[in-house]
């Protein structure tokens, strides 16, 4: 093998999905990373650069790091790129042909893929349309079996959303499980009362901001939890669209909802909602945080885009507005006696 004459990064891409996993250590970042490193190294290939995704699928290429690496390729500062084998740089053979036949060699990229015998330099690989085809088929089945357990987890009851709506947290018995969260249960109740007295989303987010009510995925960040959702600019923006979904939660009523949304194909993973005639729901699996009447209610002022004025408005919990123990309304003072 020639060797570089350029200062080009030598490109060592590396990819792993959540799928891959099941394959075993053989596939781990950490080894990838060594067989690329050692090839280089074997091969006189300097300035090398990894550009690593972990955890995302090889349907898609919209990977942070492959788009890293098709940019530093478009700038002219890469010479070449190497990786494990075809499918750890993607699994649609249409877009892989894409990239290998066609941008790699219009930049002229030295492309390898180590234990497919594939390198550009040597010429073409026969087998490397069908080797792609194939990947490609093991990321279509495994999204079918994928699929099947999920549908089959939803129809049982379970929980598929991996997160519990604001309000709700995992049971540490039974992470299937919700349990009221008493001090996000709060902020829901106030949301419906709100609603009821006249409020709409707007002025409930406004409202909500002015108070420093932390908004759910920042409240999460405090708890110590994980959020895959894009942060909102403060910890208080809340946006009126957060609050017209968590007003439409049939969550809070005590009921479990799957098949919300769905995705196109395997190719495609952006979600979808379903027409609410395909959810799933069953019913009282959790605590209620919300009374039936009272959602009812709710639902029907914002269909009819019509709030009562405030002297028109009911009392959320049957008259008893105010805590005998600190003397706020009581949708502050969950549980407290009156």
């Amino acid at each position: 093998m020639r060797q570089e004459s350029t200062n080009k990064i030598t490109a060592l891409y590396v990819r792993l999905s959540n799928d891959d996993e099941r394959e075993g250590e053989s596939n781990s970042i950490t080894n990838q990373k060594k067989m690329l490193s050692k090839y280089a190294s074997e091969h006189n290939l300097r300035s090398t650069q990894f550009y690593i995704d972990d955890g995302i699928s090889g349907t898609t290429f919209n990977r942070k790091g492959f788009q890293a690496m098709l940019t530093d390729i478009e700038a002219g500062l890469v010479g070449t790129v190497i990786v494990k084998d075809m499918s750890r740089f993607g699994r649609d053979y249409l877009q892989v042909g894409l990239y290998t036949d066609i941008m790699f060699p219009e930049h002229n990229i030295h492309f390898i893929a180590i234990n497919d015998g594939v390198d550009s330099e040597k010429g073409d690989n026969e087998f490397t349309p069908f080797r792609n085809i194939i990947n490609e088929w093991y990321a279509k089945d495994t999204s079918k079996k994928i699929r099947a357990v999920f549908n089959a987890k939803g129809m049982s009851g379970v929980p598929l959303a991996t997160t519990p709506p604001y309000g709700y947290i995992k049971d540490p018995e039974d992470p299937h499980h919700w349990i009221v969260d008493e001090t996000t249960a709060i902020v829901v109740q106030r949301m419906f009362q709100l609603t009821i007295e006249g409020y709409g989303p707007v002025q409930i987010a406004k409202l909500l901001e002015k108070e420093q009510i932390l908004t759910p995925a920042h409240y999460s960040i405090s708890q110590g939890r994980n959020v895959n959702t894009q942060l909102p600019k403060s910890p208080y923006y809340w946006s009126d669209r957060t609050i017209a979904n968590l007003l439409e939660k049939q969550e809070y009523l005590g009921h479990t909802v799957n098949f919300r949304t769905t995705t196109k194909s395997y190719k495609d993973k952006r979600k979808v909602c379903r027409d609410k005639k395909d959810w799933v729901i069953f019913e009282n699996t959790h605590e209620a945080i919300i009374e039936q009447s009272v959602f009812d209610t709710v639902q029907s002022l914002r269909q009819h885009k019509r709030r009562p004025t405030k002297q028109e408005a009911l009392p959320l919990f049957s008259g008893l507005l105010f805590c005998a123990d600190c003397g706020q309304k009581l949708y502050f003072c969950r549980g407290k006696s009156v």
